[in-house]
């Protein structure tokens, strides 16, 4: 038995939060992915193959889907929940963080909605890359601890081996958890849901025997906190593709890494979702929505929040609309610091520099990632820094240049650059390369090389290829799937 330190789920005695549900049999695993260093800081002592295929669970941890509703590209289901996911237990890491630990791909759920709660092995490797880039670029999210494969043939499009990911978060508890309750008049519960996500997610916030107030606290905590993760996608490009409300966790963690990719060339329109045909969830679409998810958890929490129903909804507008706000101060000091600018710069010349240099990589179809690498350059050498790109992509730049460095700090210097933008994000060919050549040829060595140069994404990759966009019009067809 796999010697993990699981403890039973924090209690919280919600009516149907969670049911009980057992694993499918998963027979003759072989292990493709085991992140040792997130392993040893959880206390996991060695890749138990059995145990990743959520085949030999501890005896004190009970397996359990959970239940959630959500809106779905804006259109309300009541019932949805963990249709192919199973929570075992929290676990706690070497510096007293708790996290849930599950596995995505371990079977059908009373939640499956006549689905197979299968997985296919490629979109478990992509979560892997994925979510370890992000985690790697200093951004929130859910992370993968292995994921093992076998011979069973799951019937996606293409059909791939079946896999299981185990991955943790701080917790699955999502907007439409809240949902889940409000939509049936569970008040009460959604009440008790309040005070343990504040335990859990928010231990600095004072929690008073005001349920009232711990409502409005919780909303207003949620919001700050989904305006930092969203300014940080923005900063790196990052498309999450599916932003529906069961998408969006409490704790500010990115979660669901299907239909998901970053921008190479800028273009605020960009989609990559196969399923997102009006681009409901593009790019420059992303704050909008984030505020529109927080709207309907709002809603949810409008009889905790005060008993006068409009002055809840008074108080809960308010909250919401501080997105804008909070949003809008976060994405400047994310760019304010890609790009250098110094502290004493005002807010309102700061943004007409950041809009300036984002309508020119615009204009000029320049690659996001790439030209802020480069960028470092230009303190010393414009010249060095244009030459680096296509004479037919340079319009108006030289004029931007010398209006930015005389706002750069003293302090900051193309090394002090590097370390902020990087040189490396998950390219969305390589991805596809790597994925295939896993599940179609079993050849890891790809995946394995492209992991390993993704976990340093700020120091030049051994495999210089990695930094390279895609080939030409490859970008303009490529789209991501769910892999559900």
């Amino acid at each position: 038995m796999m010697p993990v330190p699981l403890q039973p789920m924090a209690s919280l005695s919600v009516d149907q939060l969670a049911i009980e549900s057992n694993p499918d049999l998963f027979e003759a695993p072989s292990i493709v992915f085991f992140n040792k260093a997130l392993a040893t800081s959880l206390g996991i002592s060695n890749e138990n193959v059995n145990f990743f295929a959520a085949q030999d669970i501890p005896d004190s941890a009970k397996t359990m889907a959970q239940a959630y509703a959500g809106h779905q590209f804006g259109h309300f289901n009541p019932m949805l929940g963990d249709g192919r996911a199973h929570i075992i237990g929290d676990i706690i890491d070497a510096n007293q963080r708790t996290y849930e630990f599950g596995f995505k791909g371990s079977g059908a759920t009373p939640f499956s909605r006549g689905g197979d709660g299968k997985a296919a092995l490629g979109p478990m490797l992509r979560e892997v890359l994925i979510s370890e880039a992000m985690h790697a670029l200093g951004i929130a999210t859910t992370r993968s601890v292995a994921v093992v494969k076998n011979n069973q043939v799951v019937f996606r499009d293409p059909p791939q081996p079946r896999a299981v990911l185990t991955r943790i978060a701080s917790s699955h508890i999502r907007v439409g958890t809240f949902q889940f309750f409000a939509a049936r008049g569970l008040h009460k519960s959604v009440e008790q849901l309040c005070e343990y996500c504040l335990a859990r997610h928010f231990p600095n916030v004072e929690i008073e025997a005001n349920t009232q107030h711990n409502a409005l606290t919780l909303l207003q905590e949620v919001v700050k906190r989904q305006a930092a993760l969203i300014a940080q996608w923005m900063s790196v490009g990052f498309i999450h593709g599916v932003m529906n409300t069961d998408n969006m966790l409490i704790g500010g963690e990115t979660i669901d890494y299907g239909p998901c990719a970053f921008m190479e060339a800028y273009n605020p329109n960009a989609i990559y979702s196969s399923i997102d045909q009006h681009g409901r969830y593009a790019y420059i679409n992303q704050p909008g929505v984030a505020q529109w998810n927080l709207s309907r958890f709002a809603e949810t929490l409008l009889p905790a929040i005060h008993d006068d129903k409009d002055k809840a909804i008074i108080l809960a507008t308010e909250a919401v609309q501080s997105f804008s706000n909070e949003y809008d101060i976060a994405f400047r000091e994310q760019m304010r610091t890609k790009l250098g600018i110094a502290d004493t710069v005002t807010e309102k010349e700061c943004d007409v520099i950041i809009s300036k240099w984002l309508n020119l990589l615009k204009e000029n179809e320049l690659d996001f990632t790439r030209t802020h690498r480069l960028l470092g350059t230009a303190i010393a050498s414009p010249n060095q820094f244009l030459e680096s790109l296509p004479e037919q992509n340079r319009a108006g730049l030289n004029e931007w240049l010398q209006h930015w460095r005389s706002h750069v700090s003293d302090l900051v210097d193309q090394a002090a650059l590097e370390k902020v933008n990087p040189a490396l994000i998950p390219r969305n060919h390589l991805v596809e390369d790597a994925l295939k050549k896993a599940w179609q040829d079993n050849d890891y060595s790809l995946f394995n090389e492209l992991l390993e140069s993704l976990k340093t994404p700020f120091t030049t990759p051994g495999n210089h290829q990695f930094m390279l966009a895609a080939p030409a019009g490859f970008d303009d067809k490529h789209v991501t799937y769910c892999g559900t």
